[in-house]
C-alpha cells in the first residue's frame, strides 16, 4: 500500500497530464458529435431547399453524420498521443474482419445505395415489399421505414427489399379495380350485366374515358362469377372499391338477383335389411 502511495505521489504530474488529455479528448468527441449532427442537418436543409426527395435526404444525412463523427473520434484518439496512421491501418484490418462478420449489414448498406441510385420508389409512395404494404417514410443506411395502413412503423432491411419483388402502387396515375361478383345460376346474365354497368356508371370517381370490362369469368361450383373492371385515379382506388361493392350488393338485392354462398347437399340412402 505504501509503495502504491509513493508511486502516486511521484507521478502526480504525469497522471494529471493524462487526465487533462483524456478530458480534452472527451470534449472533442462531444463537440464533434454536435458538429456532425449540425453538418448533417445543414446538408439535409440544403437538399430540401433544392426539392430533393426526403428519402434521399435521410440517407445522405445519415452517411454524413457517420463520417463526421468518425473524424471526431480519430481526432480525440490522436490528441491522446496515439499514432493515427497506425490506428488507421489497425482500423482497416479490423474493418475487413468486421466486414466479413457483418456481410448482412454491408449488403443492406449496398442495397440502400442501389435504392437511392435507381429509385424504385421515393418517400410518400405506397409500396409492397417483403410482404409488407405501406407508405415509404425514410430510406436509411441499412433499412427502410414504412408506415402501414393501420399506422404502424415497419423497418425492413434494404437487402430484403432489393432481393425481392417491389410493387409500387404510386408510380402510375391510374389503377384498375378488379371485382369478382358471383350470382346464382338462375340469374338472368344480361340483366345482371346491365345492373353492374349502371352501378359503375353512377360512380362519379370512375374514369369515364376508360373502358369498363364486365363479363363472365368462371362457371363455379355454386355461382356464375362475373368480373367488373373499372379504372380510377390511383388516390381514389380504395374509396371506389368499397363503394362499388356496397352499391352492387344493394342493386342486386333490389333486382331480386341472388348472390349465392357455398352450399353442401347431403343425400342419405336408407338400407332395409329383410330378415328371413
Amino acid at each position: 500500500m505504501e509503495t502504491l502511495v509513493n508511486w502516486f505521489n511521484n507521478n502526480q504530474e504525469l497522471l494529471l497530464s493524462y487526465a487533462v488529455k483524456f478530458a480534452i479528448a472527451l470534449v472533442i468527441i462531444i463537440v464533434g458529435k454536435f458538429i456532425a449532427r449540425l453538418v448533417s442537418k445543414a446538408i439535409g436543409k440544403l437538399m430540401a431547399h433544392r426539392n430533393v426527395d426526403p428519402a434521399v435526404i435521410a440517407f445522405i444525412s445519415s452517411i454524413v453524420y457517420g463520417i463526421a463523427f468518425f473524424v471526431a473520434i480519430i481526432a480525440a484518439i490522436s490528441h491522446l498521443g496515439v499514432n493515427t496512421s497506425s490506428l488507421v491501418a489497425i482500423v482497416g484490418a479490423a474493418g475487413l474482419a468486421i466486414g466479413l462478420a457483418l456481410q448482412g449489414s454491408l449488403s443492406n448498406f449496398a442495397s440502400g445505395v442501389l435504392i437511392i441510385l435507381f429509385k424504385p420508389f421515393k418517400s410518400g409512395d405506397f409500396v409492397e415489399v417483403s410482404g409488407v404494404a405501406g407508405v415509404v417514410e425514410e430510406i436509411l443506411i441499412f433499412a427502410t421505414k414504412l408506415r402501414t395502413g393501420d399506422n404502424k412503423t415497419v423497418i425492413i432491411p434494404n437487402g430484403s427489399i432489393t432481393s425481392g419483388t417491389i410493387t409500387n402502387y404510386s408510380t402510375k396515375p391510374t389503377r384498375r379495380i378488379d371485382l369478382i361478383i358471383g350470382v346464382s345460376y338462375d340469374a338472368n346474365l344480361a340483366q345482371t350485366k346491365q345492373i353492374l354497368a349502371q352501378v359503375v356508371a353512377q360512380n362519379e370517381l370512375v374514369l369515364k374515358d376508360q373502358e369498363v370490362t364486365i363479363g363472365v369469368s368462371e362457371l363455379a361450383d355454386c355461382s356464375v362469377n362475373l368480373v367488373v373492371r373499372p379504372w380510377v385515379k390511383t388516390e381514389n382506388y380504395w374509396p371506389v372499391y368499397f363503394s362499388l361493392l356496397e352499391n352492387i350488393k344493394t342493386a342486386l338485392d333490389q333486382a331480386g338477383i341472388e348472390i349465392p354462398y357455398p352450399q353442401l347437399s347431403l343425400h342419405m340412402n336408407r338400407e332395409e335389411n329383410n330378415e328371413a
